[in-house]
């Protein structure tokens, strides 16, 4: 008798830089994994566009080669979850790519999450103070989807009016995999005031904002099937989406997820659980994630939304617009940087990498890295603020740079910069505990987290314990969690996390002198934001 292949389950992440796929056992092990980067199109001003098209192509790519490495059979494929980034996707008659800026390139058919085109819009949203306000933190960003609506039926209303479909990024991918049009409780409740808890839009503040043909049409650019993420989207696989994954036709897809949600999913089943653990993904951006079982209204913390990441939970959102791309910006701008970034290259490592083997190196270990920041502060919001001030005019503010050009000073840079990212993670948890969302840990994730400095410093600067998962790509797996689900292989999304995630290495807060450190040092990088806010009245 032949023997049916071990089931697996395939997790696919649309980053801002690349898409990714990694096949998983049961258990939660991957197998195989494949990448391709996507294309990057940089407009006028605060302008980013993509294309779903080259996205969709890149994904085919992923999940082909991570099938190829794992050397699984489709067959084995039980189910294919997908996350993505928080962009819009613009799509036209029989899903025609529509142009969303001045190149009038149809190709170009994405606004991406960290454009900020729609500021105004977001300002002219914020100053009504409708109640659907209350669920995105009392103020709406300009990375969300409604001011970016708004944003294109003001300055492009011939392809407003010729859309036929926007999509959140996932939900494109499960539209295009499935051909079904339904939308994730995730995407629609986080960027596109859903209310999740009422099973409802609010036609009153689509009207009140100027998008009112979107209610007059009963929502059905937007969504009118909303599923929460490990459901099933349609049949599955198309045969033609299938052709291209090279996967079985029929294969179960779950309704998607954000990026960084995904990572919650794959990290927060740990320890004490999704309610006592913050979920902290940082990549190019970073996102914090609390789940609560009663709605937490925190001022300028995204959410409470709820089942938007755990099921039948409450969620509060924060984090920053730029947290690895703030580092990365911050290094770019000291004169060593390019020696440093060769000679990282010829060692087989990232910039970043090599500044931390040098700086724990010269300090003795990670938690006394902070001695070698002393007199240089850094406020690394480069992208404004997106919690807890949800303040997008915000910027990056560097205190106490000398003359000095050489390696040993940019490694400094880049630990005070690390320090940064960890007093304005502080900042969020502080804000969190004062409304009534405390929690005891923070389970990290993430390209830009990896480096057990990284998680020392965090944990240092927050004085809170940080958590690692044994899973190597812990969005790549929250998404597989979800495909799990989708195809009845665990029970359901919180039995899979429970099944599939296990707990890595811990890190606790340093103690004595170095935790005296870091509370000497926070007062100053608050001091300096508030200067911040300050000097910009001097400079409207």
């Amino acid at each position: 008798m032949t023997q049916s292949p071990a089931p697996c389950v395939i997790g696919v992440d649309v980053g801002t830089g690349s898409a990714r796929a990694g096949v998983f056992d049961l258990s939660g092990r991957m197998l195989g994994a494949g990448k391709r980067d996507i294309a990057l199109f940089r407009g006028p001003g605060p302008m980013v566009e993509q294309s779903s098209a080259d996205i969709w192509a890149a994904v085919c790519h992923a999940v082909r080669a991570a099938v190829a490495e794992a050397g699984v059979a489709p067959a084995a494929v039980r189910g294919i979850g997908f996350d993505a980034t928080c962009s819009l996707v613009v799509l036209g008659e029989g899903g025609r790519p529509l142009p969303v800026g001045p190149s009038e390139d149809p190709a170009r058919d994405i606004i991406v999450w960290m454009d900020h085109r729609a500021l105004a819009e977001a300002e002219r949203i914020n100053a009504m103070g409708h109640r659907v306000l209350d669920y995105v933190g009392g103020r709406i960003s300009p990375e969300m989807e409604t001011p970016k609506l708004l944003w294109l039926k003001t300055h492009r209303p011939q392809v407003f009016a010729a859309a036929r479909a926007f999509f959140d990024l996932a939900d494109f991918l499960t539209w295009r995999a499935t051909g079904n049009l339904a939308r994730s409780t995730c995407t629609v409740t986080c960027k596109w005031t859903y209310l999740a808890h009422e099973r409802a839009w609010d036609a009153g503040y689509f009207r009140a904002i100027g998008l009112g043909e979107l209610a007059d049409e009963g929502f059905a650019r937007i969504g009118t099937t909303i599923l929460d993420p490990g459901t099933p989207v349609g049949a599955g696989l198309t045969p033609a989406a299938a052709a291209d994954l090279g996967l079985r036709p029929g294969t179960a897809v779950s309704a998607g997820m954000i990026d960084a949600h995904a990572g919650g999913i794959g990290t927060v089943g740990v320890a004490g659980g999704p309610q006592t653990t913050m979920a902290y993904v940082f990549g190019t951006s970073s996102c914090t994630m609390t789940s609560t079982a009663a709605p937490v209204f925190v001022p300028g913390v995204w959410g409470p939304y709820f089942s938007a990441m755990v099921p039948g939970l409450w969620l509060n959102e924060g984090g920053q617009s730029a947290a690895g791309a703030a580092i990365e910006q911050l290094l770019a701008s000291h004169p060593a940087a390019p020696a440093a970034t060769e000679a990282a290259r010829a060692a087989g490592l990232s910039l970043p990498a090599h500044l931390a083997r040098r700086a724990v190196a010269a300090a003795g270990g990670a938690s006394d890295c902070v001695r070698l920041a002393r007199g240089l502060h850094v406020v690394p919001e480069y992208l404004g603020n997106r919690a807890p001030f949800a303040d997008p005019h915000a910027r990056a503010i560097v205190s106490g740079l000398g003359m000095e050009r050489d390696e040993d000073s940019l490694a400094a840079l880049y630990i005070a910069g690390l320090c940064g990212i960890g007093y304005g993670l502080r900042q969020i948890l502080d804000a969190q505990a004062a409304a009534g969302a405390t929690v005891d840990r923070i389970a990290i994730s993430g390209g830009a987290g990896q480096s057990d400095l990284v998680r020392q410093i965090l944990a240092d600067a927050t004085g809170t314990p940080v958590i690692a998962v044994t899973a190597e790509e812990p969005v790549l797996l929250g998404a597989a969690i979800l495909g799990a689900a989708a195809a009845g292989a665990v029970p359901d999304v919180v039995g899979g996390m429970a099944r599939m995630t296990a707990q890595g290495a811990a890190y606790d807060p340093a103690r004595g002198e170095i935790a005296l450190i870091h509370d000497a040092r926070r007062p100053a990088f608050t001091a300096l934001q508030a200067a911040a806010r300050e000097i910009r009245r001097y400079d409207p």
